[in-house]
């Protein structure tokens, strides 16, 4: 069923959906036909027994009488329904002999309601409504009569309204039909579904850029599968050779950047060789920034166990190494609330100590951070970076010292080129903030902006658990 096309799979549903409707329909309605063939067949043997005991014709197939010498007994445990049956219908009108029937159970008491002739129909009507009422519950009955004061009789007609004569019920296998096409159909639904369900869910998954995603499921899913996994590779390898490329062009500009800056070295006017090696500067730091940028928006190092507050550690400890205005703050203390059932609960500012574990690429978030703190000595004269974690979710939060940019204006930074109205005689070609928006992205996070007292803050945002 996989490799139908999902036009050919419909089509299939429709049949078969019409053949178990039509197969329910037509059990169900042959049942309700034979059933009622069988009460009509009882009703027409009462009609002929009541000609039978009021003109001595000829008993209906399947019907016997004997007579009894005795009026009958009631079993013990039984239960009986005694009836008389007038001619005119009703007491007041009776015309000619009385019918008197008894009916003997030993499972129900037989419904007296139901005899027509109570209602004014004909005493030959009344008795087909007994036999009737026979053939409707199964039970083994036994049915006497007597005609005015004659004798008792006992009818047997158990091969025409007995528990044996009863056609088979078949409504409740109609019914069963109908429910196993309902949940086969229903079935086959939630399967294709299902599959979609999960194509879905892997194209939007952060590993689908670095990873196929599974084909199958219907003809149309398979090829949309196909197409897109051909397209992420397309996608990715075009990265890979521009990251290649942009590696190669770094690697060539390196020996002509070196010969350039011998022989700046040897210019005599100090302004020109200064204006020359920042023109070097820039060239090279160019570059190296979109090969930066290409390889992160590749990200193909490899996720592994880390501690954020570590890395954050031994970052912050490389810039004070060279007297650099970054430190390491520790997290705001937490509220909680503790208690007893005989105490009441307080609430206590608790700090947490512990390192934040979560799984990352430990050079990608190096490289972002030392990014944030570079922005942040640029534009704000100082970094503080702290490290804090929910059970979720884990942050690095920079925050620099009088900034003038707003949230706004670091959202804008973070496109690809983009530099702030600040930025003045600063290098740099506008991809940090990028380069740290894509890493973000790629760890399950985002890179967001905060007004502090102090200044701005940065904070990067990190799924704990993303890959």
């Amino acid at each position: 069923m996989a490799r139908l096309s999902l036009r050919r799979l419909a089509s299939l549903w429709v049949v078969l959906a019409m053949l178990f409707g039509g197969g329910a329909v037509w059990t169900w309605m042959a049942s309700d036909a034979a059933w009622r063939a069988h009460l009509t067949q009882a009703y027409v043997a009462g009609l002929a027994l009541h000609d039978s005991l009021d003109n001595g014709s000829a008993l209906p197939p399947g019907v016997s009488l004997t007579q009894l010498r005795t009026p009958p007994a009631l079993p013990a445990g039984w239960r009986e329904t005694l009836i008389t049956l007038t001619g005119g219908g009703r007491p007041d009108l009776a015309r000619g002999a009385r019918l008197s029937l008894r009916i003997q159970s030993p499972d129900i008491q037989y419904p007296a309601s139901r005899v027509e002739s109570v209602g004014g129909g004909t005493q030959a009507a009344g008795l087909a409504s007994v036999t009737r009422t026979l053939a409707r519950f199964c039970s083994d009955p036994r049915l006497f009569v007597q005609m005015d004061t004659g004798p008792w009789m006992r009818v047997d007609g158990d091969s025409v309204w007995g528990c044996d004569a009863a056609p088979a019920d078949m409504r409740l296998l109609g019914g069963v039909i109908a429910l196993a096409g309902l949940g086969l159909m229903l079935g086959w639904v939630a399967e294709v579904s299902g599959a979609f369900t999960a194509f879905a869910s892997a194209l939007g998954d952060h590993r689908a850029r670095n990873a196929a995603l599974p084909v199958g499921g219907v003809e149309e899913l398979r090829q949309t599968a196909h197409a897109v996994n051909l397209f992420v590779a397309q996608d990715r390898a075009a990265l890979e050779n521009r990251a290649m490329v942009l590696s190669g062009v770094s690697h060539d500009l390196g020996t002509p950047a070196t010969r350039l800056r011998l022989r700046t070295a040897l210019i005599e006017d100090p302004v020109l060789r200064d204006k020359l090696d920042r023109d070097i500067d820039e060239m090279t730091t160019m570059i190296d920034g979109v090969l930066t940028y290409t390889r992160a928006e590749i990200g193909d190092e490899p996720f592994r166990r880390l501690s954020l507050t570590s890395l954050a550690e031994a970052v912050v400890a490389d810039y004070q190494d060279v007297g650099l205005a970054v430190t390491l703050a520790a997290p705001a203390p937490r509220p909680t609330r503790a208690g007893t059932l005989f105490a009441r609960a307080v609430t206590r500012p608790i700090a947490d100590s512990h390192a934040v574990i979560m799984r990352g690429q430990p050079t990608s978030l190096r490289r972002a951070l030392s990014n944030l703190i570079d922005n942040a000595l640029k534009y704000g004269r100082e970094a503080v970076v702290s490290v804090d974690a929910t059970a979720d979710e884990a942050w690095i939060s920079v925050t620099d010292r009088g900034s003038v940019l707003t949230e706004t204006d670091m959202a804008r930074l973070t496109g690809a080129f983009q530099r702030g109205e600040n930025a003045g005689t600063h290098s740099g070609v506008g991809l940090g903030l990028a380069i740290v928006s894509t890493i973000a992205a790629q760890h399950g996070g985002r890179l967001e902006f905060l007004h502090r007292s102090e200044g701005l803050q940065a904070r990067l945002r990190l799924a704990r658990q993303w890959a």
